[in-house]
């Protein structure tokens, strides 16, 4: 049976924490550069965020470079030109009177062969981008506030600090692909990173509850280390959590492909950009990051480790028992001569024969 079949079937058992310091290296690397990319690249922030004006019209037989050099003496020549989908042009501009806003329109009307009215235009004024950055910004601080009061109440604090670790990965490395490949932010995305951080916290949380449960049945036993409950819950939700991954890209690939590419919906596609990332790394967070760093923390507990000294020394103790009657086996099945205890000494004269009785 293939592993697939295994998996499905719930046989596949996998030993996560033999993966989980190659899994804290890689995501260590990807941080980094996303964190580099946010520093030295920056965010490609959407005019709502900015500020300024932006231009669209339907024009298929126009390039990016055709357009710039029409707007040459506009103003609008030194902003940011982009093709949307196959057939638009998207023009950016730091452009907020009305004159210079007419005359870039009446330019790309006439560019595209149409009339100014069919030139969509959208004017931000920057303080309305300041208003909307800073309420994203609150959302976020009491997203992660109320996030980690209610698992320390409902679980505990450690597993508070794992989840929200985890949902700061996730969101660091979705914001630093936007960065590193240069797509808008706009608050749509904005909107999908919220919704990330609520799908990460989902997966973390059916881990946390499950290794919660096994650790009520299993911990009396002292049989089992912390980490190794991990594993088992880990094991048990596997499955779970790729169906729940699988049932929730179906849906955004769909809004990604059908909806951006094939009916130009825009605003479909930066939300299932951001939505794609961020349910990807989040399924690999919840395993590799929020379950590694809550066994982490627990393994330092005063009960923990006692736990595992008592775990290891029964294995021990096992161990020893095996190797003595494997050894006693061998002996047993190997040697010829007399054992030492019934070895009789060279000067012991011969014992006497017993006389028959006569009858």
């Amino acid at each position: 049976m293939s592993v697939w079949g295994r998996l499905y079937r719930a046989e596949q058992q996998f030993d996560f924490p033999a993966l989980w310091k190659r899994a804290l290296v890689v995501s260590a690397a990807i941080v980094l550069v996303s964190l580099g990319s946010l520093v030295f690249r920056g965010l490609n922030l959407g005019i709502e965020f900015e500020g300024g004006t932006s231009w669209e019209v339907l024009a298929p037989d126009t390039t990016v470079a055709q357009t710039r050099e029409a707007l040459s003496g506009t103003g609008a020549a030194a902003g940011k030109i982009q093709t949307i989908g196959i057939d638009s042009i998207r023009v950016r501009a730091d452009i907020d009177d009305a004159d210079s806003i007419v005359a870039v329109t009446t330019v790309l009307a006439g560019l595209a062969g149409v009339n100014n009215s069919d030139v969509s235009v959208t004017t931000v004024g920057p303080s309305w981008g300041d208003q909307i950055t800073s309420k994203a910004r609150n959302a976020l601080i009491w997203f992660f506030v109320i996030v980690a009061i209610y698992i320390a109440i409902r679980l505990e604090w450690r597993m508070s600090l794992g989840a929200l670790v985890a949902v700061a990965h996730d969101i660091i490395i979705s914001v630093g692909l936007y960065s590193l490949f240069q797509f808008e932010v706009t608050p749509a995305t904005v909107i999908a990173f919220l919704t990330i951080m609520g799908y990460s916290l989902y997966d973390t949380i059916v881990v946390y509850d499950k290794v919660r449960e096994i650790g009520r049945k299993l911990g009396p036993t002292e049989r089992y280390t912390y980490t190794e409950m991990m594993n088992l819950a880990l094991n048990q939700v596997l499955m779970r959590s790729i169906n729940t991954s699988i049932t929730s890209v179906l849906p955004v690939l769909s809004m990604l492909i059908v909806g951006s590419l094939f009916l130009g919906a825009l605003t479909l596609q930066e939300f299932a950009v951001a939505l794609l990332i961020g349910i990807l790394v989040g399924s690999y967070s919840s395993i590799f990051v929020a379950a590694a760093l809550v066994a982490l923390i627990k393994e330092r507990e005063a009960k923990n480790l006692a736990l595992a000294r008592k775990v290891r020394l029964r294995a021990g103790e096992h161990d020893g028992t095996r190797m003595i009657a494997t050894e006693n086996a061998t002996v047993g099945a190997t040697r010829t001569r007399p054992t030492a205890d019934r070895v009789r000494p060279a000067n012991t004269p011969p014992r006497p024969r017993k006389k028959k009785k006569k009858r």
